[in-house]
């Protein structure tokens, strides 16, 4: 009985004492209309409803409010949401001191206790995806192909008859080998351990960013982030393969110098380039980093592929044109990054893919930092600590923006482009199109997303006929702002026109 009353009590002092901790830090906000209840306790509940109803609870603020903005409940914050074209502009245009990118994706990420203390302070590796990584891609388009040739070989058997083959988890083995193709390169690209690694740890980060921002107040994560981050884990398990590569390679630039030409040009020399000389001997710095890189390109690229694939098993009409210009562009220059540049009907499709479902229903997500607030160009205030984000969903289902916007159109974005190769492509943000965000700091890794994703549409049309497992397009699934991703089988067969 003492044992229960104690627990009652506890459990009732750590709700005063986050109740009055959320008092101290929201902001207020009393002037931006709300989607929920706006009491204390009813907060809650709305937040409840919000994990399981997001994407409605945010249209039905843009369908109430327009082009006005609202806010939605989270845990312990509300997120003013941003749906009006001007505004978005606004956030574009945005020094860092005002509304800050990095802020709000340490928040979104909880990169302090899931990716590492390390990834949290400096963010150079960021760099080399939006640098390094970028300028190598033509060079190294070869081993590109090459490996995703290999890792759908490997994944899917090519046989005459229909064989179900688990999507998400293929899609996720072919973006993760082939990114690391350029990451690390082989053979620890292909090691099936190191792959299980990444790709375990990209699926643990995923759910357990998603339980501690949808369930843990921000004053209870410094205990429970640490107890539920899965990088100890990771990082022990490190010491079978990637431990002892990276030591190998730092060994070789002692011995052979970092000057010499046929030093690996890849994520571990430029980071062996740049990690300040007192974190060189902290090997985890390096595990930490490739791990964090690893995480970015596997998640979303992987979802965004998973739409391609699930919509072109729905939309057999649209494979003899995808066919067609694929056999015709690698008939004539053969295969390359600029012939893949050229595929405007494969980059239509997947620039359509991913605007249809998107992988979540916000984007452009930022924190107020400047102590003034932000005033937008509208005369809209918010105060400083305000997390805000774009109603991205609601954006690329919006009529002004796209005729039918609720049909999906494959080559919605190639009839568009009058003539003009390089509008509307995959990498091309613009106000109608935040899949990426748009601005500066738009998604640094969105050329090696694109090329991957073109080349693996263009190698899938090319060698297999697809369908679904049963009729129609599978019912998208929410939590929060996120979308789950689809987790059946897509039937696979040799290709047989």
């Amino acid at each position: 009985m003492l044992d229960t009353l104690c627990l009652y009590l506890a459990a009732a002092a750590a709700c005063v004492l986050v109740s009055v901790w959320l008092d101290s830090t929201t902001p207020n906000l009393a002037h931006i209309p709300a989607i929920g209840p706006t009491g204390r306790w009813a907060w809650y509940s709305g937040a409840r409803r919000f994990l399981k109803d997001g994407q409605e609870m945010i249209q039905e603020g843009v369908e109430k409010y327009k082009k006005a903005v609202f806010r939605v409940p989270f845990m312990d914050r509300w997120i003013v949401i941003i749906n009006d074209p001007g505004m978005i502009d606004d956030v574009r245009q945005a020094q860092d001191d005002e509304l800050c990118f990095q802020t709000a994706i340490q928040e979104i990420m909880q990169t302090k206790y899931l990716l590492g203390e390390t990834v949290y302070s400096t963010h150079y590796h960021v760099d080399f995806v939006r640098s390094s990584l970028t300028r190598i891609l033509a060079a190294r388009f070869d081993d590109v192909r090459d490996e995703i040739t290999v890792a759908f070989s490997d994944n899917i058997p090519l046989t005459s008859d229909w064989t179900p083959v688990p999507a998400l988890d293929m899609v996720r083995q072919v973006i993760c080998r082939t990114t690391n193709r350029l990451l690390v390169g082989l053979p620890l690209c292909r090691d099936p351990d190191y792959c299980h690694l990444n790709i375990i740890f990209t699926a643990d980060v995923a759910r357990k960013r998603l339980q501690l921002t949808s369930y843990v107040p921000e004053i209870l994560r410094p205990l429970l982030g640490t107890l539920l981050s899965p990088l100890p884990a990771a990082l022990k398990i490190t010491e079978k393969n990637l431990k002892p590569f990276i030591l190998q390679r730092l060994q070789e630039n002692e011995l052979l110098g970092k000057d010499r030409p046929d030093r690996p040009n890849d994520l571990i020399s430029w980071l062996s380039d740049v990690v300040p000389e007192a974190d060189k001997g902290t090997i985890n710095t390096f595990i930490e980093r490739t791990l964090a890189v690893n995480f970015a390109a596997i998640h979303t690229t992987s979802n965004a592929f998973l739409q391609v694939l699930l919509q072109l098993a729905t939309h057999p009409e649209y494979v003899h044109a995808l066919r067609e210009e694929v056999e015709t562009i690698i008939g004539e220059e053969g295969w390359s990054k600029a012939a893949i540049g050229k595929m405007l009907k494969v980059d239509s499709f997947i620039r359509e893919s991913v605007r249809f479902q998107g992988i979540s229903t916000v984007s452009m997500s930022r924190v107020v930092v400047n102590p003034s607030g932000f005033t937008f160009s509208n005369g809209t205030h918010l105060p400083k600590g305000t997390f805000l984000s774009c109603a991205g969903w609601a954006v690329h289902h919006d009529a002004s923006n796209y005729s039918n916007p609720m049909d999906f159109d494959g080559f919605r974005f190639s009839n568009m482009r009058d003539g003009e190769p390089t509008k509307h492509q995959l990498v091309n943000t613009a106000k109608a199109h935040v899949v990426f965000g748009h601005g500066r700091h738009a998604c640094p890794g969105r050329f090696l997303a694109s090329l991957e994703l073109k080349t693996m549409l263009a190698h899938v049309v090319l060698t297999y006929d697809v369908k679904l497992e049963s009729e129609g397009y599978p019912r998208s699934r929410w939590a929060g702002t996120s979308a789950i991703p689809y987790g059946g089988s897509v039937m696979f067969k040799k290709r047989q026109d």
